[in-house]
């Protein structure tokens, strides 16, 4: 750990209760309700996008856009969530978020024009920030020790990757059955009637412990030091990009694998493997670093990815081809979030852990929300290519804060 980064993380080290009676329920349906989010409010995007334009008469780019807007106004709001969860309880504000965000479907599947969609996702977005990973991350560093803590968000994550197995394919075959209104209605009920009472009965009612609860003057000191930090400006870069890359992938991977010949329910069944291969690398991400750190770890498996984005415009007219580059890429489609809160908390410590990590997630959310609309402009190999080049980008700077911390004296 560097000076600067040993100063914002003091004198935060440690933290959480090392033993909260409600862990391993809280783990368990935090796991379920993110499935059910992000299955509900993001993966469900891209099954609808072009059924939304062709009923409504816009462009795919335009109902991207509104994509892009809710993406970016999850941006906007996560660094004040993450203050809000650095001092007071989270069962309140994830309770209201997935109410948000149930209420938003229902107003997507009714929209008539392009602003009403662009409505419904900025209620998406507000929702997104106070219910998904950056809260439920935050909940779970503040009230777990540390020895439950690296579990805690494996197994959440882990559970929560097959969400776009789970739910673009769903998503795909309601939308055949009964239109996109109807299938966004059913799915709007689900993510009610699961995540709303999960997080009123099972979300803790107290706020973090004093040791752990920062006073508003340290976080903008935490923030200024950490700002200040190099180590930081390269985890910038590096998940700016994966993030970059990932985004892009997960909103126009089935309509691109649709442009090189697959029909659109195989294209949606090979996208919806990216869940399930997520899991399987995170699991391996996570025993590596047992004897790796973990930002060399998360490098590697980036290095991969760009191999994989690489090859597929050559082989993926190839079903199998196709799979195997979509599998390779999808051992790293959920790294990052395993990745992220372990740097995070190893560099600068708990106390502050919401403020910085919403810090970080600004730049982060702001590339994954421009990205689709950005992709949405590059037509075959040149999208591939993208992507391969921001993987690459990725783990150099990964590389390049590993070597960092290893470096340094206090490492």
């Amino acid at each position: 750990m560097t000076a600067t980064a040993q100063r914002a993380a003091a004198p935060t080290q440690g933290g959480g209760t090392p033993t909260h009676p409600g862990a391993r329920r809280m783990i368990a349906v935090l796991a379920i309700t993110q499935t059910v989010g992000y299955g509900v409010l993001f993966y469900t995007f891209s099954v609808v996008l072009h059924p939304i334009a062709a009923t409504l008469r816009a462009s795919t780019a335009a109902i991207t856009g509104a994509y892009t807007l809710s993406v970016l106004v999850a941006a906007a709001a996560a660094i004040p969530v993450g203050r809000y969860l650095d001092r007071r309880p989270g069962r309140g504000l994830m309770t209201a978020g997935s109410a948000l965000g149930t209420l938003a479907v229902v107003a997507l599947s009714q929209a008539n024009a392009v602003w009403q969609v662009y409505a419904a996702f900025v209620l998406i977005g507000l929702a997104g920030a106070a219910a998904l990973y950056e809260a439920a991350f935050t909940v779970v560093v503040h009230q777990l020790g540390a020895a439950r803590r690296a579990s805690a968000v494996l197994t959440i994550t882990v559970v929560a990757g097959f969400a776009s197995t789970i739910f673009i394919p769903t998503t795909g075959w309601l939308t055949a059955e009964h239109g996109w209104r109807t299938a966004l209605l059913i799915l709007a009920v689900l993510h009610g009637a699961i995540t709303i009472p999960a997080h009123l009965l099972t979300i803790p009612g107290t706020a973090p412990g004093t040791a752990i609860s920062p006073a508003p003057h340290h976080d903008r000191r935490a923030n200024r030091r950490v700002l200040r930090d190099r180590g930081f400006w390269l985890l910038v870069i590096a998940f700016v990009a994966h993030g970059t890359a990932v985004s892009a992938i997960s909103v126009h991977l089935v309509g691109y694998l649709t442009a090189l010949g697959h029909p659109v329910t195989v294209a949606a069944g090979i996208a919806g493997m990216l869940g399930a291969l997520s899991v399987t690398g995170r699991v391996v991400t996570t025993r590596l670093t047992r004897r790796r750190p973990i930002a060399a770890v998360t490098a590697a498996v980036f290095a991969v990815q760009a191999v994989a984005a690489a090859l597929l415009p050559l082989v993926g007219a190839n079903r199998a081809a196709a799979v195997a580059c979509v599998a390779a890429f999808g051992l790293g489609f959920g790294v990052g979030t395993i990745a992220r809160p372990a740097i995070v908390v190893d560099r600068y410590g708990t106390a502050s852990y919401g403020s910085v990590s919403g810090t970080l997630a600004v730049p982060i959310t702001v590339a994954k929300a421009a990205a689709p609309l950005a992709a949405a402009t590059l037509a075959g190999t040149r999208l591939m290519a993208a992507v391969a080049v921001l993987c690459v980008v990725g783990a150099i700077a990964l590389s390049r804060q590993a070597n960092r911390q290893a470096s340094s004296p206090s490492g």
